[in-house]
């Protein structure tokens, strides 16, 4: 019989493989702006936040903060490689009004993050209060992200359409949120379960509004303004 200790890495390596897939969704978004020369209506406000949330992941994932976590630091250090490689394409074809927020943004995702590894460390002499501070503002920064998902359900109940919610991303959500809450139930760690047990419900929630407004979607009408999905890694 599988020990947990086993069960929990292969669980965490099936959440890496869900989660890179959802950090690759933006793709298309940006082979768009590169094509047009121009970020048009895309916005790049859920990739410079989705930056600070995986560094935070990150940092929570440390042996000196969070031990045996690695499985979260690996997912979410690829995450935050290529969420700056997207704000890279962003910034390229941005006007300087844009450039000049998207480097105001990060200097203060720099100047706080700076801020939380100086007081976790110098001031915090324990993992288990490290993981405290640092699990909390984990959750918080999550739950926050939310909001992005919240918009596109509130705007298919509105229009009774799914045009804009695509299937395969809000069930790569539901599974995502599932996986990474069974990896923290089998070595109890609440910091991750309470932010993926909200990304499975949103999912599911997503799901079950496709489901709904499915045969009401008008597929061939006009295309409307372009949003911006954040793509939701969980931990």
């Amino acid at each position: 019989m599988v020990d947990t200790d086993t069960a929990r890495t292969i669980i965490g390596i099936i959440g890496n493989v869900i989660s890179f897939g959802l950090f690759l969704s933006p793709i298309p978004t940006f082979v768009t702006i590169w094509k047009q020369k121009s970020v048009a209506g895309f916005k790049p406000d859920p990739y410079v936040a989705t930056v600070l949330n995986c560094a935070m992941w990150v940092f929570y994932g440390m042996p000196f903060v969070h031990p045996d976590s690695l499985l979260v630091v690996t997912i979410n250090s690829f995450g935050f490689c290529l969420e700056l490689f997207y704000i890279a394409i962003f910034f390229t074809y941005s006007p300087w009004n844009k450039r000049r927020n998207i480097l105001l943004a990060l200097l203060v995702e720099v100047i706080f993050m700076a801020a939380v590894v100086v007081i976790a460390v110098l001031t915090l002499h324990t993992t288990g209060k490290r993981s405290i501070l640092v699990g909390m503002l984990c959750i918080i920064f999550n739950i926050a992200m939310y909001t992005s998902p919240l918009t596109i359900m509130r705007r298919v109940i509105q229009t009774k359409s799914v045009r804009y919610m695509p299937f395969y991303l809000s069930l790569a959500n539901f599974f995502n949120g599932i996986i990474w809450a069974i990896y923290a139930l089998l070595k109890f760690d609440p910091y991750v379960l309470v932010p993926n047990g909200l990304g499975a419900l949103s999912g599911l929630v997503q799901l079950i509004l496709y489901a709904t407004y499915y045969r009401t979607t008008n597929w061939d009408g006009p295309e409307g303004k372009p949003t911006s999905q954040v793509e939701l890694s969980g931990a």
